[in-house]
């Protein structure tokens, strides 16, 4: 199996891929015909500080996930561990489809996760990344056969830049 991992070079669930597909990892901006070239079978943003355009989705439809720090639809966009403390808003993690919106695909995986008082800006964020990546792991079998069921978020929820 063949994934194109954009988004942070160092992680543990870069690592799981990498022990068991041939994964092509870029945090850049990367052109659709580099992702034509590359042909992977999945695509997962975590982290990618780039918008994936229209074209993107698309060519892959279907076979383009996300990872968000969020319980959406509350907090989609920027530092969403920040906002579910400042807005309190449910806390948790979620994968879901990409489509043309930011974080508005249709929702895969959703955890929530606890936060404690003690938890500070810093520990909430490698919490939920921590939170993410193991939601990920325990349900890689559904993703890489792309046999998951997919939910419509709710209309309401929150949005930050």
């Amino acid at each position: 199996m063949r994934v194109l991992f954009l988004g942070y070079s160092e992680c543990d669930l870069l690592s799981f891929l990498k022990d068991r597909c041939d994964v092509m990892q870029t945090e850049e901006k990367i052109s659709l015909e580099s992702m034509i070239a590359y042909a992977p079978d999945l695509i997962i943003s975590y982290g990618y500080l780039n918008i994936i355009g229209k074209e993107v989705i698309d060519h892959f439809y279907g076979r383009i996930l996300n990872l968000h720090i969020s319980y959406l639809p509350w907090n989609k966009g920027s530092f969403p561990n920040i906002w579910s403390i400042i807005d309190d808003t449910p806390k948790g993690v979620t994968i879901h489809m990409v489509d043309e919106g930011i974080d508005t695909g249709d929702i895969i995986f959703q955890r929530i996760v606890s936060l404690s008082d003690d938890d500070t800006l810093s520990s909430s964020y490698w919490k939920l990344r921590e939170n993410v990546e193991n939601l990920f792991i325990e349900n890689w079998e559904k993703i890489k056969q792309l046999d998951f069921e997919r939910k419509k978020q709710e209309p309401d929820g929150t949005f930050h830049l």
